[in-house]
């Protein structure tokens, strides 16, 4: 009989479904009258030329906190910079212990990423000075002149800020057993009183910062445990954990299911580890009903919790790393969380195949060939290239199910990298259409993608001699595009965006906003595509 997982999650375990990170809240109040431990204040550069000084403005109307900084902004020693700091101790005629003025660069260059981060930069600066409140002030564009800056939306802003600081606040340090306590307990966003339309704005910003951060702070919470923790069947009870608690839909199938579906591609990755793979189906329904015709969305996610390469062996420098090898499927799970709480109107049925790739004496072999549950065969040319196996067959359940629109994530290449760095994630799609609408949704998010090809010229390079297609490019060249092309086998004529988040779902370094570890990346671009389809 099928075991369907459902409850809490293991007992022992160190993760919680729910990631309460800081009290943040919102005050209408003049910002130089707050009593708090520390006052950030963001301030641009508006010189205008490429090689003019620095010339700085505080975004605030408030005169007592411009005139605090006035001397030591003049002085030239702070340029304002992107996240660079200014520390001032009990700054005259404001009640703050503390002014922290910090710097989001050039005005021509200022979005709302930028205030993201500017938010998680002055959480990060209290956190190792034991400073367990900070307050805000909100970015009052109407401070400077209508040439200089365009206008902000308040609810963005404010969501921004939100997203900003609960993201910043955690670190890593889960399974140390000297944990020092270092978090921040509250984050106050303070606004001059403004009229009652604008507030209403304010107070939406925030609540779907909370919720989009929250479900951000998830996913990197589950990217971030280690491999003997986090199985495919652990990732499936926290998977339902959150659905319960969210008011989802959930099951999650193993073993039988995959040959009752007739997955050999799913389940060929999964052959080699004692560990039973999982898959996982959340279903979100919007509360008026799904309307027939309607779009019906569907998120795809890879779910490796350990890849070891299988037969053919990664090498060992930097292998630890590949527990976030589920980082695709742990986006999906928390844009899932965020859409529960949003509540947009459109459904969303979200795919999670999850399993080891494990180098056992049962596992799947260089040569073998595989049959998809689409009924396409597939030679095994190299057993790391196991993520699009898995997805192969997820991307076809889900047009099963009744996707009209595909989405999928995934740690699929180390090409990508090469490609881009690690500053954009690689995107590839059939349709203009749904690539479009997921672009317009990064204003808002501040990832970044970049659109690689994604057209039949690359065909050839994943035919093979003895089966449909083989699981990796004939040469070395344009790997991320060979796997790529391997997906859109599997999904026909169904709009389909493939998100290669291998190059920036890890960051290697602390950066002034956030921590070196798991990023989260997608889970802002994804629910905002999804808001893109609601009616």
């Amino acid at each position: 009989m099928e075991e369907v997982y459902a409850g809490l999650p293991s007992a022992g375990s160190v993760f919680s479904v729910t990631m309460v990170v800081m009290n943040t809240k919102v005050l209408f109040q003049d910002a130089a009258a707050v009593q708090t431990p520390l006052l950030a204040v963001f301030a641009v550069d508006v010189a205008v030329g490429k090689d003019a000084d620095p010339m700085l403005a505080l975004l605030t109307t408030s005169d007592a906190i411009s005139e605090a900084a006035a001397s030591v902004l003049n002085s030239g020693e702070f340029k304002g910079g992107l996240c660079e700091t200014l520390l001032l101790h009990a700054p005259v005629g404001v009640k703050a212990e503390r002014l922290l003025v910090v710097g989001l660069g050039k005005v021509g260059k200022l979005s709302i990423h930028q205030i993201r981060k500017g938010a998680g930069t002055a959480v990060r600066f209290c956190k190792p000075r034991g400073l367990r409140d900070l307050t805000i002030a909100f970015p009052e564009d109407h401070a400077l002149s209508d040439e200089h800056l365009e206008a902000l939306p308040c609810d963005l802003t404010t969501r921004a800020m939100v997203e900003g600081a609960e993201l910043a606040e955690l670190d890593w340090d889960t399974y140390k057993s000297d944990r020092k306590d270092k978090s921040v307990a509250s984050c106050t966003i303070v606004s001059k009183d403004v009229e009652k339309t604008t507030k209403a704005e304010i107070q939406k910003g925030l609540d779907d910062g909370l919720v989009i951060a929250a479900a951000q702070n998830f996913t990197r919470g589950l990217v971030n445990e280690p491999g003997n923790v986090l199985t495919p069947t652990e990732l499936g009870k926290r998977a339902a954990a959150m659905c319960a608690e969210s008011g989802l839909t959930c099951e999650v199938f193993s073993t039988e299911k995959l040959h009752e579906l007739g997955m050999g591609a799913f389940w060929a990755v999964s052959q080699g580890s004692p560990e039973p793979p999982a898959l996982i189906v959340m279903t979100y329904e919007p509360a008026s009903g799904h309307v027939d015709g309607a779009p019906v969305l569907g998120l795809v996610g890879k779910g490796i919790t350990f890849d070891t390469g299988g037969i053919s062996i990664k090498p060992a420098d930097g292998m630890e790393k590949m527990k976030y090898d589920m980082a695709g499927a742990g986006a999906m799970i928390g844009a899932m969380k965020a859409i529960a709480g949003l509540k947009p109107k459109v459904k969303v049925i979200s795919v999670i195949c999850s399993a080891e790739n494990m180098p056992d004496g049962k596992a799947f072999k260089p040569g073998d060939v595989v049959t998809a549950m689409s009924g396409k065969t597939i030679e095994i040319v190299n057993t790391d290239a196991e993520g699009r196996l898995v997805l192969a067959d997820g991307l076809h359940y889900a047009k099963t199910l009744g996707c009209t629109h595909l989405i999928n994530a995934a740690t699929l290449t180390g090409a990508v990298a090469v490609a881009l760095g690690k500053l954009n994630v690689g995107l590839f799609s059939n349709s203009d259409d749904a690539t479009e609408l997921f672009m317009a949704g990064l204003k808002a998010s501040g990832e970044k993608y970049w659109r690689l090809p994604c057209t039949d010229d690359y065909k050839d390079q994943i035919k093979s001699a003895i089966a449909d297609i083989q699981n990796t490019g004939i040469t070395r060249y344009g790997g991320s595009i060979t796997a790529a092309m391997f997906l859109k086998e599997f999904v026909g004529d169904t709009p389909w965006i493939h998100l290669d988040i291998a190059a920036c779902a890890w960051l290697d370094e602390v950066q002034p906003w956030i921590a070196k570890g798991p990023s989260g990346i997608g889970v802002r671009s994804l629910v905002e595509w999804v808001k893109g389809y609601a009616s």
